[in-house]
């Protein structure tokens, strides 16, 4: 009893010298008044007294920024010392209640919802997280660190993508530059301007810019797994594979370097994915890998492709995968590595038939007639190649039809070309003829 009486007599008395400050708008005194009451409470382990007494001078008339800043930043130290849960969740709470609405105290505001996002997502309530994360916009914050606003869009992304969220968790995404991750750290920061904004420092539990650069892309690969996007999911892996810290070991590179081959394999033919299959070719590091390089030279020969060959050949590898970065390939990608397959083979007949029996096609292709001609109308629909069936007598035909215009120019062109040549035969003989004029000259 005699301790509360000399709590409360304490804090009225800073009371009185906290008003006496703020009305004298000395920003010290105010500060130190307000957060020696602080303090006192949490000395004396009074939490219910803590948030009222928050509450309470954040409401003052006239209250000093400097003085709710501090007050702010000082009971946040308190929310890891608290003796439950609940009591910290409340303790959250009066904080964000105290800091909504007010500038000088956003980026208090978003760590806060930070640590509330993270003991809802502990307690299960993923939906609850997401909502409370997706509150906060740091991409306006002007005085947040870059890595510190990067890892906050990053949860709001990773808590979309856990509750199913895939056009929200783009969205946020896109808030994210990638060319971000390439900026130099290493070069001195420009000291700020008079009127300009000055950037905190981020928390120590902040990642590295590098760090960040790998949870991106990682994320990025949960997103378009959900779609089968096997190129971007393919281009992910890549920027993984160009971090230092990966390429530096082979223990981290060859399991990514693995997934890039695979997902290059498994992505529908076009001149991106033809132009990342020739660099990665290119790679010295792929060598350490036999069996994948020869994979990629299967694929980017021009040359019928087995399927059971293949197949046989790969299954254990493909198997593997599960165990491996990033887990399998995903439901689908068996089924989607026998259509790659099929589809480069019909790539490989157009380039050396111009026309070809359906009965032969599906014997190169190892199917049935049916099957061949579904797949090859599949390609001419997305327009991967050109071709036209002729159903009555069985026959493809590759070429393409040529109005009368475009054989007129074709034909205008043959002639310039021959009277080229005949012009060239004629300079040619004349100047033999010269030359054997003047060796007959004595």
């Amino acid at each position: 009893m005699g301790d509360n009486s000399n709590l409360e007599a304490s804090i009225d008395r800073l009371l009185n010298e906290e008003k006496q400050m703020r009305l004298a708008e000395n920003v010290a005194g105010t500060r130190k008044a307000a957060t020696e009451i602080l303090q006192l409470c949490f000395d004396a382990k009074d939490w219910k007294l803590l948030n009222e007494q928050i509450l309470n001078l954040s409401k003052k008339r006239g209250q000093l920024k400097q003085a709710v800043q501090s007050m702010v930043q000082q009971a946040m130290e308190y929310i890891d010392q608290t003796p439950d849960i609940e009591t910290r969740i409340e303790l959250i709470k009066t904080l964000n209640n105290v800091s909504a609405g007010k500038i000088y105290v956003e980026i208090e505001r978003a760590r806060l919802t930070r640590k509330l996002a993270k003991i809802k997502e502990d307690q299960g309530q993923i939906a609850e997280a997401a909502d409370l994360m997706q509150e906060v916009a740091v991409e306006t914050f002007g005085a947040m660190a870059k890595t510190e606003k990067i890892a906050f869009i990053l949860e709001q992304v990773r808590l979309c993508l856990d509750r199913q969220d895939y056009v929200r968790a783009q969205i946020l995404s896109r808030k994210i530059n990638p060319r971000v991750f390439d900026a130099d750290t290493k070069k001195d920061k420009k000291k700020p301007k008079e009127g300009e904004n000055i950037v905190e420092e981020a928390p120590a539990d902040i990642p590295t810019l590098l760090e960040l650069k790998r949870i991106y892309y990682e994320l990025m690969i949960r997103y378009y797994s959900h779609n089968n996007e096997y190129l971007e999911i393919c281009r992910s892996y890549k920027a993984i594979y160009d971090i230092p810290s990966v390429k530096e070991t082979p223990e981290q590179w060859i399991p990514v370097l693995r997934k890039i081959c695979w997902f290059l394999v498994l992505a529908p033919h076009d001149p991106m994915q033809s132009s990342l299959l020739n660099a990665t070719l290119e790679d010295k590091n792929l060598s350490e890998i036999p069996d994948f390089k020869m994979l990629l030279k299967q694929v980017v020969t021009m040359e019928v492709i087995q399927w059971t060959a293949l197949w046989n050949k790969y299954k254990g590898e493909f198997e593997n995968e599960k165990s491996m970065v990033g887990g399998s390939l995903g439901d689908k990608a068996g089924e989607d590595l026998k259509l790659r397959i099929i589809e480069h083979n019909i790539l490989v007949v157009s380039k050396y038939y111009s026309r070809i029996t359906l009965k032969r096609l599906a014997e190169l292709l190892c199917l049935s007639i049916e099957e061949a001609e579904k797949h090859l109308s599949e390609m001419v629909v997305s327009k991967a190649l050109i071709a036209k069936i002729d159903r009555p007598s069985g026959i493809v035909c590759f070429q393409i039809a040529k109005d009368s215009n475009e054989i007129l120019n074709s034909w205008a062109v043959n002639l310039e070309k021959l009277l080229d040549l005949v012009e060239k035969s004629c300079h040619q003989i004349h100047k033999e003829t010269m030359v054997h004029k003047a060796a007959l000259r004595p």
